[in-house]
């Protein structure tokens, strides 16, 4: 976990270690994988990185389940058959928490992106409402969108592929 601070040109702001603590504990209570907390002028953010251990440890679950989350994939996918998505190139943007996929920032506005949009990394593909936050889901890199793999609203699980990227 890490913690970082910023100040914005106050240096006498003091940081309160139980504060950071709570925020702490909220992380590992929940799959949040951040949390930010602004009071007056100064700004806490604690973060937890997703390391690799998790992933191998999820990965052959994956592998033993396939045959269970495929039907559960085919009507969240209604455009598109199962084995095409296989088929694709392109790296995927997968989820880093349970949640609820929205596609825009609010009902009335455009999509953050579309299938065949140029992205720079670090630009919001979609959020994920996890807990009543909003977390914005970025591009790993630069690229093109050529499928987003989910719908709007749509619940998704940790690690699922939500849009697949292209140089």
């Amino acid at each position: 976990m890490a913690s970082e601070k910023s100040l914005k040109n106050e240096p006498s702001v003091e940081i309160d270690p139980s504060l950071v603590r709570q925020l702490a504990d909220i992380l590992n209570d929940t799959s949040l994988t951040e949390i930010e907390v602004e009071r007056g002028e100064l700004r806490i953010r604690v973060a937890r990185e997703i390391s690799a251990a998790p992933v191998m440890s999820y990965a052959p679950a994956v592998a033993h389940a396939a045959p269970a989350p495929a039907p559960a994939a085919t009507p969240l996918t209604m455009p598109s058959d199962p084995a095409t998505i296989v088929a694709k190139a392109g790296e995927q943007v997968k989820s880093p928490m349970v949640g609820t996929v929205y596609l825009q920032a609010s009902p009335e506005a455009a999509p953050f992106v579309q299938a065949g949009d140029k992205v720079k990394k670090g630009q919001t593909l979609l959020i994920i409402e996890a807990m009543k936050t909003m977390n914005p889901i970025q591009a790993p890199r630069d690229g093109v969108v050529s499928d987003i793999l989910v719908g709007d609203a749509q619940p998704v699980e940790f690690g699922e592929a939500l849009v697949l990227l292209e140089s």
